[in-house]
């Protein structure tokens, strides 16, 4: 199996792309902890994993906390090993123009997705680098590599992930660590049906499917694929990367 033996630190793991990532990665031998902001959702995702013949443990975690994050970690380390982290938590806002968007929304979309991901690759790194092996994987967004329109935080924030994504490639590679990011394009998770009635949100997938090459928008598994790829010694030679996942979106 491709992680076997492996330990995965994943947030955002409590619904979304982050649960899905951690089904996969339990179905390919990964111990598991998923953190996520609510317990209760991570224990249920706990329960998947161990449906999976894998080990697992939930924590409670405020990304943005960044004394939490380290001792979620730290812990972590102790009790499993750590191998992989994934920094997937994350939150967007309504579609908003740029002058009419509020600075609190602003800060709490950058908060969660940009300091979140920082806070995760600064707990895990020297862990890391005293090991000398591991990866991360950091969910950014399409959004973070060719712009949203309206989505103006979001894709600040998500603009971030992927330039310190390479960032941080490049300063640990020497130390055997690799970095990369994933960038999906729109994917049927919680996030995109946010205020869509089950109608309104079919309707929008048919709609929206138009301009994908691919005639569909993205599902779960398929960012969850390419998250375990980056994370798997399949991805051994790959670092500094900006996977995008999205159907085709980007080259039409």
């Amino acid at each position: 199996m491709r992680l076997d033996n492996k330990t995965a630190f994943i947030t955002g793991a409590g619904s979304g792309l982050g649960r899905e990532a951690t089904t996969r990665f339990a179905e390919e031998g990964a111990t598991i902890v998923a953190a996520d902001i609510d317990l209760e959702s991570a224990e249920e995702t706990v329960d998947q994993v161990e449906e999976a013949g894998q080990d697992g443990a939930a924590v409670e975690l405020d990304v943005r906390d960044a004394d939490a994050v380290h001792a979620a970690v730290d812990e972590a380390v102790e009790e499993f090993g750590l191998d992989v982290v994934v920094n997937n938590a994350g939150v967007s806002h309504q579609r908003t123009k740029i002058e009419e968007i509020n600075e609190g929304e602003r800060d709490r979309v950058i908060d969660v997705n940009v300091k979140g991901v920082w806070n995760g690759c600064h707990a895990a790194i020297p862990h890391f680098k005293e090991q000398g092996s591991g990866a991360i994987v950091n969910t950014a967004s399409l959004a973070g590599v060719i712009g949203a329109p309206e989505l103006g935080a979001y894709s600040l924030s998500k603009g971030a992930v992927v330039n310190f994504t390479r960032t941080v490639a490049a300063e640990v590679g020497p130390a055997g660590v690799r970095a990369n990011a994933v960038c999906p394009g729109v994917t049927d998770t919680a996030m995109p049906r946010k205020n869509r009635t089950e109608a309104e949100w079919e309707t929008a997938k048919e709609e929206m499917a138009r301009y994908y090459p691919l005639k569909r928008l993205g599902n779960p598994e398929d960012i969850a694929n390419a998250m375990l790829f980056l994370a798997s010694d399949e991805a051994d030679w790959i670092t500094g990367q900006a996977l995008v996942v999205d159907g085709g979106f980007s080259c039409t």
